[in-house]
């Protein structure tokens, strides 16, 4: 009866080491590894001239449509290329503060007064879900227009989720750790239309 009794005895104290020995584990990780605080945003400025080079996809829930996307946007001026998955022209929109043109695969030429009356032939669905194309120079760079709202930061205060005039603008990803970086992965939605771009390329200077 009295070994029993040493054994519950002894059982008991290495349950209670053991607690304190998993206590002081925890406590040192978290002081060796405390919570990141909150980051501050970190400010950031649209690039006035830019040419970037990437995947596109775009989807409106019952059509859909892939390829390459080359832009380059110049004072004034902007011109997306955008190519087949096998790599041909499928179609090139130019676009100035007066108008906008667009030259098609077959070589046939249309002129718009604006650029979203083109904006559907490069993607479906594009215009009845109101895609602002003055708002993608922007939003591609996740610098937020001033009345758009930034819902969510990543851990470097860049923009992880913004909201403009209902779209909503997820960056899932930069190109590196720094804070100024610009994305690589962007995810552009309202509704059923979803447009998402990978950004392979990126140029900020350029001749």
């Amino acid at each position: 009866m009295n070994l029993f009794r040493r054994i519950v005895t002894l059982c008991g104290a290495l349950r209670t080491w053991m607690a304190i020995l998993v206590a002081g584990f925890l406590t040192t990780a978290c002081v060796l590894n405390p919570a990141a605080p909150p980051s501050d945003p970190v400010a950031r400025q649209a690039f006035d001239v830019f040419s970037l080079s990437g995947r596109l996809s775009a989807s409106d829930g019952n059509q859909s449509a892939t390829g390459r996307l080359d832009w380059e946007r110049r004072i004034g001026m902007d011109r997306w290329t955008v190519f087949s998955p096998l790599g041909q022209i499928v179609a090139q929109v130019d676009s100035w503060p007066d108008g906008a043109e667009v030259l098609l695969s077959n070589g046939e030429r249309r002129y718009a007064p604006q650029v979203a009356d083109l904006i559907p032939i490069l993607l479906p669905g594009a215009v009845e879900a109101g895609l602002p194309p003055e708002r993608l120079a922007a939003w591609v760079q996740a610098a937020p227009p001033g009345d758009a709202e930034v819902r969510t930061l990543d851990a470097r205060g860049r923009p992880a989720r913004l909201i403009d005039r209902g779209w909503i603008i997820d960056y899932l990803g930069y190109r590196d750790e720094s804070p100024e970086s610009l994305p690589r992965l962007v995810d552009i939605s309202r509704g059923e239309f979803r447009l998402r771009l990978v950004v392979d390329r990126w140029e900020t200077e350029m001749p």
